[in-house]
């Protein structure tokens, strides 16, 4: 599990020495039990802190539970002879806290020391991070909320489009799709009709006219059939 990525920090607790600070005190008590986050992470050092740009550069404080989640805000503040930093909190169980300082003589202190979250009724849980925390920036990773399902929209009925008028069919066929020759040629062999009645109509007449006798030169009425009898009354 990884701990704090900085410069000369030890895992190991480390040991008081002389002409270094060391730890007097922390928030939450190293081995303790609490039920409430407390307000701040921090530990204090027998003597003021060495801070030297003011921006608490070389100084660390994390969190971590036993699952290797980081927690707290991540905004160090170095005040005096103390480190601290935002503090929360997730599931109950087993948590350590890395620090590092910079004591009054410029040398760089670190160490550990463990406590136990037991966390009572309505105290605030708040998930873990897969790293460090960074000042600044949410202190949580955020939980997608499902987004509420939408009602199904009363169905619409689409508006009827323009119908085309319907094109009168000939034998199954629409007027549009008959071809034109068979228009033409129904003309033709109509005209042929025509004229076959006419020229028939013609003839007949003309052989009326040519079987008829004519009258004598005298104006008389032509003689009787020689062979017909004529019966008197």
């Amino acid at each position: 599990m990884a701990a704090l990525a900085l410069a000369g920090l030890s895992l190991g607790a480390a040991a008081p020495a002389a002409a270094h600070s060391y730890i007097v005190a922390s928030s939450p008590a190293e081995g303790s039990t609490i039920s409430d986050v407390p307000e701040n992470f921090s530990v204090t050092a027998n003597e003021l802190l060495l801070d030297l740009n003011g921006d608490g550069s070389g100084f660390a404080i994390q969190v971590v539970d036993a699952a290797g989640l980081y927690y707290g805000d991540g905004c160090t503040v170095v005040s005096g002879s103390t480190l601290s930093m935002g503090a929360t909190l997730g599931n109950a169980g087993d948590y350590r806290v890395y620090w590092q300082v910079i004591s009054a003589d410029g040398h760089v202190v670190s160490g550990e020391f463990p406590f136990v979250w037991a966390p009572g009724d309505g105290a605030v849980n708040t998930p873990g991070l897969g790293a460090p925390p960074v000042c600044g920036e949410s202190a949580t990773e955020p939980t997608p909320t499902p987004s509420a399902t939408p009602e199904p929209d009363e169905a619409v009925a689409p508006e009827p489009s323009a119908t085309a008028t319907p094109v009168a069919e000939i034998d199954g066929e629409s007027v549009a799709s008959v071809n034109p020759f068979y228009i033409a040629g129904g003309i033709i062999g109509l005209l042929a009709v025509i004229v076959v009645i006419v020229t028939v109509a013609r003839r007949q007449s003309m052989a009326g006219t040519d079987n008829a006798t004519p009258p004598s030169s005298d104006g008389e009425p032509p003689a009787d059939d020689p062979g017909s009898t004529t019966e008197n009354t």
